[in-house]
């Protein structure tokens, strides 16, 4: 089982759509092939961020969550990310069992591992990470381990401390030592990377803490609740 966390902003994209009643298909790749995919599934394929704001575009659907609950509803859609959704793609080509993970459904998403794991099944609680802008590099990101950690906290009180990790216990104790989420997720380097390109509001929607009651499950390569 594989609870994927990408805060700013797939998973939280994705909360949103689903939902609001939209079937979300992770992609790998924003190029022709996507396209493709799009088309062969009927789906309406996401816009970037910056274009979604342009009036051509009017409301179309990208990967900012203040957009998608702004926007109509799409019955289908692709969207591309090149953290959470690629992993989220990755696992979903090995048959694994993909959920998706947030601060908006923390509480779920706990709930759902927990269930998991008194079923007698192991939860891998994946902090999506991001990348560098100035040389794509890997760079751990605190949006994401903030998120873990908003998960872990219900592992921890469901008593499963012996079967965590050191990791995920750590970012329990991070999360649980975080009183301000709106103000750790604006300061953030994601965040402030956000905020700087005008996309301030996304930030907020990504850490309105147990908004949401559904935990998005990957079935037939879409998620929906």
């Amino acid at each position: 089982m594989n609870l994927v966390v990408d805060v700013l902003s797939f998973s939280t994209s994705v909360s949103v759509a689903t939902e609001r009643g939209t079937r979300v298909y992770p992609y790998r790749w924003n190029d022709h092939r996507a396209t493709a995919f799009a088309a062969e599934h009927e789906a309406v394929l996401a816009v970037g961020r910056l274009e979604a704001t342009q009036t051509a575009a009017g409301d179309a659907p990208s990967l900012s969550p203040s957009g998608l609950l702004r926007s109509d509803p799409v019955p289908r859609l692709v969207l591309p990310s090149p953290n959470g959704s690629t992993i989220a793609a990755a696992l979903n080509s090995t048959g694994s069992t993909v959920a998706i993970g947030c601060l908006r459904n923390a509480r779920a998403a706990g709930v759902w591992a927990v269930a998991q794991l008194n079923a007698g099944r192991s939860v891998a609680l994946i902090a999506a990470g991001e990348r560098w802008s100035v040389d794509d590099s890997l760079r751990p990101a605190l949006e994401d381990h903030l998120g873990v950690g908003a998960i872990a906290s219900h592992l921890v009180s469901a008593g499963f401390v012996p079967m965590c990790s050191p990791e995920t216990l750590a970012a329990a104790h991070l999360y649980e030592a975080t009183p301000d989420l709106g103000n750790a997720l604006k300061n953030c380097v994601s965040g402030r990377e956000l905020v700087a390109r005008g996309f301030e509001e996304d930030v907020d929607v990504a850490a309105r803490l147990d908004t949401a009651t559904g935990v998005p499950l990957l079935r037939a390569s879409a998620f929906s609740i």
